[in-house]
This record gives C-alpha cells, structure tokens and sequence, in this order.
C-alpha cells in the first residue's frame, strides 16, 4: 500500500486531526477484519445450529444478514444525532465494544433463531463505518476530506479482504465458535485503541439541553441543505448496485468454471480481489478529488463502472470476471470515500453525527433490499441481466452527479 500523508494542516479545526485519524484508520482496519471474517460461513453456521421453530434454515440464512441491515437502518439515524450532542468518540466506542460483547455472545447460541435475535442486536447498537465517518468529518479540514474519507476506505476495503480468509481459516482450523472469539476480540481493541489514543474536544457540543435537543429538526435541517438529498440518493445507489449481485455470484461464477474442484477458493478470491483494489484507490482518488473535486471523481467512476459491470454480463471465463472485478474495485474506491467527502462539504462539522448517522441509515436500507432485487431480477431475466442491471444504477448514478449536484458549493468548500 503506498504511503497516503495529508497536506498542511494548518487550517484544521483540530490540532491533532492526523493523529486521531492515523488510529481511526488502525481501528476501522481491526474492525472490518473482525466482522468480515465471519461473513464466508454464517449460513454454515445457521445450518450447524439448526432451527427450533418451523421456519426452514434456508430462510433463516437469509434473514441472519437482512436483519442485522434492516436494525441498523432504523437507529442510525439516532446514534448519529446523539453524537452531535455527546460526542463522537463517545460513539465509536459503543459501536467497537457493543459489536465485541454481541459478537461473543454468537458463539453461545443455542439455534438459528437465537443468532437471528443477536444479528438484530448487532444491527441496533454497532454502526462503526458511520460513527468513524462522523468523528473523521469533525475534526478534519474542510479541503482535506476527500484524504480522511479515502483513509477509511482504506482501512474498511483491506480488513474486507482479510477478514474472510482470516474467518475461514480459523473455523478449518478450530470451529465457528473460535472464529466469533476472535473477531470478538479485534473489535474490544479496536475499541481501546480509540479510548486510549482519540482526544475529541467535546466543550463545544450543545449536551442534552441544547439549542437541537430535537432530533427531528436536525434532520430536517440537514436533509433540506442544498447538495445533501442527491449525495444520499448517490450513497442509496453506489450500495445497490455493489450488493446486488452477491445473491447470484457464486452460482455465476460456478457456470463460468470448467472444474470446480476450487470453486470456494476461486470465489473468494474474486471477491478479494474487489476489495483489494478499492484499497489501493482509495487512497489515491481521495486526494485526487480534494484537489480537482469530488463530484467529477464520483462522476467518472461510474461511468466506468457501468461499463465494466456490462461487460460482467458478457464475460465467458472466470479470469474475465476476475478482471473485471478488479476493475471495479478501482472505481468503488473513488465512488464510495467521495460521496462522504460530499457530505462533509455539504453540511457543518457540529452536524456530522447526524449526517453520517442518516447516511448510514440510507447504506443499511439499501443493502436489505439489494439481494432480493438482484434475486429477482436473476429468476426472472436470468444472471446475466443483474449485472447489466447493475450497470444501469451506476449509469443513473453518473448522471445525476454529474446534473444535479451544486458543484458551486463543493468549490467553495475547497
């Protein structure tokens, strides 16, 4: 990974931004590993358990990773406006040692709906892309957030493509149960990093009887601020179109492959691949759109990541697909830390809880429905049609930044 350092700080509102960031990239790196890595073997594990109703383990696989999405949709907008008001370091903590004490908890259930009930949980009290988001957005300068945000990215793309290898080898080697310890573990250090290493300044935070003691009026404030609906709507649309596709992924891959004898290992590899080259660029795009603007960075990736999900209908071979995967990675890691760094500009630091908490809230609500879109599509015009489908949202997507963002007040906010 190439050495990322930031530009003058000298109009930081915080003076030790960098530092703060530096262990907010550590942790959100232990973070992601931890939770991704149980991601490869939690339908094996609901099948393991086994179920103690009559609903069929097959649909309990499926509510294990919707539940924990449509949970999260509801309260992120809540944890986001109670760090406005009690700080958001405060956050990141309960986020990293909730997710540490529910993820433990996994590894002693006792059936698939008891691990359903705690996916729940998960949902309710983690939230730890949005709450680093939010703290990162404090405390950096305004013309350096394309930098912060593509830090994070960073961090949450290369534990993405750790975490699962790491989670499947320790299930091999030990069990399901070992694999949850672990991850349990990551995340209680990633939480005493930040305890120990963030100094955020919270004087300056309104506390419960604030001028905002509404949450209501936040949001409506926020959501009425020019630039901050559309970039929601570009959040919505980037997460439908990287999640659409996973229901059928596998089987997809699985058709392109002569032998299947590594079918696991090859499909991992494809989604590691991904992951991969979102870390290597996001890093670069981010500064790049610090310096020239997020918008036409936002705008350029998808367009080329219409065309290369296209091309994902046509491909024949699974090194094609394996190519093109490694292509899109590149355009997630423009897309996805730009479209914060949008955010940030668009809205006041002292609102940053709420904006992430709401941006969070929309990224949740997307991925609860994408599987079952791009299932439906797939059962009904084939696999092949998802993934032009996909490229029509990331189409859609280009236009609409490219139209109806205020790129005047990007500029402004250089």
């Amino acid at each position: 990974m190439p050495h990322l350092s930031p530009q003058s700080a000298d109009d930081s509102p915080h003076p030790r931004w960098q530092r703060t960031l530096y262990i907010l990239f550590i942790a959100q790196l232990f973070t992601a590993i931890g939770f991704s890595s149980i991601f490869p073997f939690l339908p094996l594990y609901v099948e393991e358990l086994g179920a103690v109703s009559s609903l069929s383990t097959e649909f309990l696989a499926g509510l294990v990773f919707s539940v924990q999405a449509f949970t999260m949709m509801i309260v992120s907008p809540f944890w986001g406006a109670l760090a406005d008001r009690y700080g958001r370091k405060l956050m990141v903590e309960r986020a990293m040692f909730g997710g540490a004490l529910i993820l433990l908890l996994m590894a002693f259930a006792r059936s698939a709906e008891e691990l359903v009930l705690l996916r729940a949980i998960q949902g309710l009290i983690t939230g730890t892309i949005a709450a680093a988001n939010a703290l990162a957005a404090s405390i950096a300068p305004r013309n350096q957030t394309g930098y912060a945000m593509g830090l994070l990215q960073v961090g949450m793309s290369s534990g993405v493509a750790l975490g699962p290898l790491v989670g499947g080898a320790i299930a091999d080697a030990y069990s399901y149960s070992a694999a949850f310890y672990v991850t349990a573990g990551m995340l209680f250090i990633a939480g005493l990093l930040v305890w120990w290493g963030v100094d955020e300044d919270t004087g300056a935070l309104p506390g419960p009887n604030g001028a905002e003691t509404k949450f209501s009026s936040s949001w409506r404030q926020i959501l009425t601020s020019p630039g901050v609906p559309v970039t929601y709507s570009l959040r919505f649309l980037s997460q439908l179109g990287r999640t659409m596709i996973l229901p059928i992924a596998p089987v997809f891959i699985q058709s392109l492959m002569r032998d299947s004898s590594w079918l696991n290992t090859f499909t991992g590899l494809v989604v590691g691949v991904s992951a991969a080259t979102t870390t290597l660029s996001a890093g670069y795009l981010g500064r790049l759109g610090d310096r020239i603007g997020p918008q036409r960075i936002v705008v350029n990736s998808a367009m080329a990541a219409a065309l290369f999900y296209l091309l994902h209908s046509l491909a024949s071979a699974g090194w094609q697909l394996l190519v093109l995967q490694a292509l899109v990675g590149i355009t997630l890691g423009g897309i996805v830390p730009s479209i914060s760094s949008m955010l940030a500009r668009y809205t006041d630091s002292s609102q940053a809880g709420a904006v992430y908490g709401l941006d969070n809230s929309i990224d949740a609500a997307s991925r609860s429905i994408a599987p079952l879109l791009g299932a439906t599509i797939a059962f009904l015009l084939g696999m092949r049609a998802t993934f032009a489908a996909t490229a029509m949202l990331f189409l859609l997507l280009g236009l609409l930044a490219s139209r109806k963002l205020p790129r005047q007040l990007l500029l402004e906010n250089s």
